[in-house]
């Protein structure tokens, strides 16, 4: 084997392990949680209102994201209202991003070299002199090549959680009683090397968009591609890159 066709070799292993790698990165994970009343989803009309600490409803980021929440509420049969107390449910957008988690990882990159020989060609010639036979020959071997070893390295990665919670109350209880009775409840986490909300939020609510006012019972794990129509559709325009 020549040494171009080794480093072609080498190449196409290079080729195959960052083809995996994007596979790896083309689905958007998160964990669903999701709590219900057995009454729940009779209660339809809604006021969307923020409930992360210091959070007004006349920021901009909360009206972005609770646009992405009124998208997805409004295909599951939800009715925005304009008053809390027409409203059935107030339902509370709380979303946050944790610190910072950095780890390290070690990973293996295989070494190329000769393994053996293949085959060996002997060439040579006999002749005399005064009688008596000489030979005179040079024997070629052909060697093959291979995964010889690994070399182990050392590679750091940075990751961050980001939350993201609808909390439904009764808001006529509350008028009637001044009782917060909570009516359904789900949550969202995901953990990935992106810190900006703005573009992980989309597929979070897409994420919780089946389990809305359900009891999902457990955990669930639920994956969005990358390219996922729906997110788009919320987003509005084309989908950057997320990890």
């Amino acid at each position: 084997m020549r040494i171009d066709s080794i480093l072609l070799a080498v190449l196409l292993a290079g080729v195959t392990l960052l083809t995996g790698c994007a596979a790896m990165q083309s689905r958007f994970a998160s964990d669903v949680d999701s709590l219900a009343q057995t009454d729940a989803g009779a209660k339809k009309r809604y006021v969307l209102l923020p409930g992360g600490k210091g959070v007004e409803a006349g920021d901009l980021q909360f009206q972005e994201f609770a646009a992405y929440v009124e998208k997805v509420l409004a295909e599951k049969g939800f009715v925005k209202v304009a008053t809390f107390p027409d409203a059935e449910v107030a339902i509370f957008l709380t979303y946050a991003i944790g610190d910072p988690q950095t780890y390290q990882y070690a990973y293996s990159i295989p070494t190329w070299g000769q393994t053996g020989v293949s085959s060996a060609n002997t060439f040579g010639t006999i002749s005399s002199y005064r009688g008596v036979p000489t030979y005179s020959g040079t024997t070629i071997y052909t060697p093959t090549y291979g995964i010889t070893g690994s070399t182990t390295h050392i590679g750091t990665s940075t990751v961050y959680t980001r939350f993201l919670f609808l909390d439904a109350y009764d808001v006529q209880a509350y008028i009637k009683e001044r009782k917060m009775t909570q009516v359904w409840t789900t949550s969202v986490v995901s953990t990935g090397q992106s810190d900006d909300l703005r573009l992980v939020i989309p597929y979070m609510v897409a994420a919780m968009k089946p389990y809305l006012g359900t009891n999902t019972g457990r955990k669930i794990k639920v994956e969005v591609p990358t390219d996922d129509p729906e997110v788009q559709m919320l987003r509005g325009g084309p989908l950057p890159p997320v990890k």
